[in-house]
């Protein structure tokens, strides 16, 4: 494709060269670049792009895109922009022939219920017949086929090549996460969004973000690239303040909730350990609803995958069987071992706010005791303690026993992460040990526990690594737990 084609719409200064190039391919690693490719040099948070400009003209780099003034041999076609990693969105999507023009894209965002909203609207949409790929947390899922991502939502010349493959697979659908990172870092930037999904928010990724109004304002930036719907959480706090902000736009606003009154809503809500029934009233009718997954979490979160495929057209008694059809979701309330009164999960809850409602969900069903496994995940600044301490004071609160560890603590250091959280229990009173193995925390879960109690292992989810320092080793969460039943009943 032309260098002039793929440009198109990009503000950019000529430092030098021709624009009348032919490209092969694009790469934001230098390691990826090839013969006649453009190389966008992006500013991260751990490598500077620009330090590796020569590397990618050694690898075939006949152009680049940058933020800074550079100096390379005169062949070469060098752009300077404001913002790379917008240009690299907008370079990205015109070389795959803008694929979202031709995509109904639906993208839903929030801090948590994300993952199992997709796969709710997944599940609908299959039901329907009606051709879908998602695009989160577990990965890309095209045709049946999985491919694991890096980020939930990935780097925008990624994203859109997913799409072109869609397009050329025939798909007509896609759901997608859109992290807060990922609308700050101008992934998504032009994806053309048909549907947007707000779930909820709360305090999360304020290392980027700062504080909430900041975090809030990346969030409401996706309900201002919509065309035709913006579905809103009417029960949540800030879905309030983005009803108000959107309410007069021209996407069509749809709004579900339990507790306020909203377009789509839960009435006669019935509880149990490993389902939730409930009634959905829409504007044109209501059906009985089966979610598989308990509590007022799922109740919400399937709401929105309601709201979703009936603004886009979908049956009611088609919806009832898309969500009747999700029996589990991979480290959401996954139950990975039960006999009787007796049970093992793995949930994905990392947050204050997500933690407190998975754990007051297992409340009334517990015979025994609650047996909490976690660890919290963020950085050393003052936002990330505010994180451990309001994580340890829902340990004290909301469990019999904590197990304070280790999540993916990274370059941080484990002493103040582990000390930050034990001295939020200590101060509301909670019984706890501090084991920073992780593996070691859950096979002592498991042997301290009786046939009355319930144990939950939360923070990590599906995902089968740990992070320490640099490394990322194997660490699959299922397995250990087997293992360590498997060694107590020897015993």
């Amino acid at each position: 494709m032309l260098l002039t084609s793929i440009i198109q719409g990009m503000q950019f200064d000529i430092v030098q060269g021709d624009l009348n190039k032919d490209i092969k391919a694009i790469a934001y690693d230098s390691r990826n670049v090839t013969k006649d490719g453009i190389f966008v040099a992006i500013s991260g948070f751990q490598f500077d792009g620009h330090a590796f400009i020569h590397n990618a003209i050694k690898q075939g780099a006949s152009v680049i895109i940058s933020e800074k003034a550079i100096t390379v041999d005169k062949g070469i076609t060098v752009l300077k922009v404001a913002n790379s990693r917008n240009a690299l969105a907008n370079v990205s999507s015109n070389f795959y022939n803008n694929p979202t023009e031709n995509l109904n894209l639906i993208g839903i965002t929030g801090t948590n219920g994300k993952t199992s909203t997709t796969y709710f609207v997944k599940s609908i949409y299959e039901e329907a017949r009606k051709s879908i790929a998602l695009i989160g947390t577990l990965g890309t899922v095209m045709n049946n086929k999985v491919v694991k991502n890096k980020n939930t939502t990935p780097m925008s010349l990624d994203l859109q090549y997913f799409f072109s493959e869609m397009v050329t697979e025939k798909i007509d659908n896609c759901i997608m996460e859109a992290s807060s990172h990922a609308i700050s870092l101008q992934r998504v930037a032009y994806s053309k969004f048909n549907t947007a999904i707000f779930t909820n928010l709360s305090p999360d990724h304020l290392e980027l973000h700062k504080n909430m109004e900041e975090y809030f304002g990346e969030k409401a930036k996706l309900f201002k690239m919509t065309s035709d719907y913006n579905i809103i959480n009417a029960d949540d706090y800030y879905g309030q303040q983005l009803i108000e902000m959107v309410k007069n736009d021209n996407p069509k606003l749809i709004t579900y909730g339990i507790h306020s009154k909203a377009d789509i809503c839960a009435t006669d809500i019935h509880y149990a350990f490993d389902h939730t029934l409930y009634t959905v009233n829409t504007p044109t009718g209501s059906v009985r609803i089966k979610v598989n997954l308990p509590g007022d979490i799922y109740v919400l979160n399937s709401l929105a995958a309601i709201a979703c495929a009936y603004s886009n057209g979908i049956p009611l008694e088609l919806i009832q069987s898309g969500i009747n059809n999700i029996k589990t979701i991979q480290g959401r309330f996954e139950v990975i071992y039960e006999k009787d009164d007796f049970k093992v999960i793995v949930d994905f809850a990392h947050t204050e706010d997500a933690l407190q409602k998975t754990l007051s969900i297992m409340r009334p069903f517990v015979k025994g005791k609650i047996i909490l496994v976690f660890g919290v995940y963020a950085d050393t600044s003052e936002n990330g303690t505010e994180k451990r301490q309001g994580m340890g004071r829902v340990a004290a609160e909301f469990a019999d026993f904590s197990i304070v560890t280790l999540d993916n603590p990274k370059q941080h250091n484990p002493s103040i992460m582990i000390n930050e959280t034990t001295e939020a229990i200590i101060r509301n009173n909670g019984d706890f040990e501090a084991i920073p193995d992780r593996e070691k925390a859950i096979q002592h879960a498991i042997r301290i526990s009786k046939d009355n109690d319930m144990i939950v292992i939360a923070g990590k989810g599906h995902e089968t690594t740990q992070i320490i320092g640099d490394t990322e080793i194997p660490f699959n969460e299922k397995e250990i737990i087997l293992d360590a039943l498997a060694e107590k009943v020897s015993l």
